[in-house]
């Protein structure tokens, strides 16, 4: 069974008891980056949690946590002289790992921030003015998600997807959008671009009605020739996908063999004398394999 990232709900902690991790620039508060974090902090709070991990108690309650995520956020809070802060407890001390998957907001999830802060009641000119965008543009972050199937949202949540795909998803009936979303990320190619290229190569009874794709200057035969290929393309993936964990659970058995085998001293001495390029290309080896262990399980 996978374990949780992190603890199901998060906990206001007071910033003494918050441990930076790296230390910021002494410039950072004049950057533009840090403005902007500091006025949406002061117009609507902190909407998206740091993430802590919690340090050795020994017996004490009031024990302290390191910073894993958000160094901009909680020096932000400490300009406005904030007394705590919401955090998201990481259930394991692996801030390497973690920080390595940080990156800015995806749509969805800029999309899901914008929501609760709605919810709460900040008006949505608070927003645009934290955002520094119009009002109407934080609208069509808000509507970003209607008409879009759940199932290619929990696939697309974490990609840095294009804002105009979303728009050509609408045109397809939930199935499609699924496939489509599930292309996308299987070539690597989450644009605009791209997923057109999947609207003109759908069939008319995959589209809601009323919606014509807008096909490419191209014969009926490209065109029947690229919905061959897209299908060929969609029935490749959900074979890798099949196999896939079977293939990662032979791979980590495999891993953890020639682990214990190079920590052999005298076999490592001969690889280090005779086969010094087989030795590294076995350690950048077992590197990937683990890094993708964690990154399934943490999907």
């Amino acid at each position: 069974m996978t374990r949780q990232a992190f603890e199901p709900k998060t906990i206001r902690i007071p910033l003494e008891r918050i441990l930076p991790t790296r230390s910021l620039s002494k410039d950072v508060r004049s950057t533009s980056k840090f403005r902007k974090i500091l006025a949406s902090v002061k117009e609507v709070g902190i909407i998206e949690p740091l993430a802590v991990h919690r340090l050795p108690s020994e017996g004490n309650a009031n024990c302290g946590y390191s910073l894993l995520d958000g160094h901009l956020r909680y020096e932000a809070l400490k300009c406005l002289e904030a007394s705590d802060a919401v955090c998201l407890v990481a259930t394991d001390d692996e801030g390497y790992t973690y920080n390595r998957q940080i990156n800015r907001l995806s749509p969805i999830q800029e999309h899901a921030m914008i929501v609760r802060a709605l919810g709460k009641g900040v008006e949505p000119e608070r927003i645009a003015k934290a955002l520094d965008v119009d009002v109407e543009r934080v609208r069509e972050r808000e509507r970003l998600l209607d008409g879009i199937a759940p199932e290619a949202t929990e696939l697309l949540k974490r990609s840095m997807v294009s804002r105009g795909v979303f728009s050509v998803l609408r045109k397809m009936k939930p199935l499609r959008q699924i496939e489509a979303a599930e292309m996308m990320i299987s070539a690597e190619r989450l644009t605009l671009p791209y997923a057109k290229m999947i609207l003109a190569a759908s069939r008319p009874e995959a589209l809601v009605a009323g919606s014509k794709p807008i096909h490419p200057e191209a014969s009926s035969v490209d065109i029947a020739r690229m919905e061959r290929q897209m299908e060929k393309l969609y029935q490749d993936y959900r074979s890798v996908e099949d196999c896939l964990g079977e293939t990662m659970l032979v791979l980590v058995v495999a891993k953890g063999y020639v682990t214990r085998l190079t920590r052999n001293d005298a076999v490592r001495r001969y690889l280090q004398r005779h086969h010094g390029d087989l030795l590294s290309e076995l350690a950048a080896m077992m590197s990937a394999v683990s890094r993708d262990a964690r990154s399934r399980a943490r999907e």
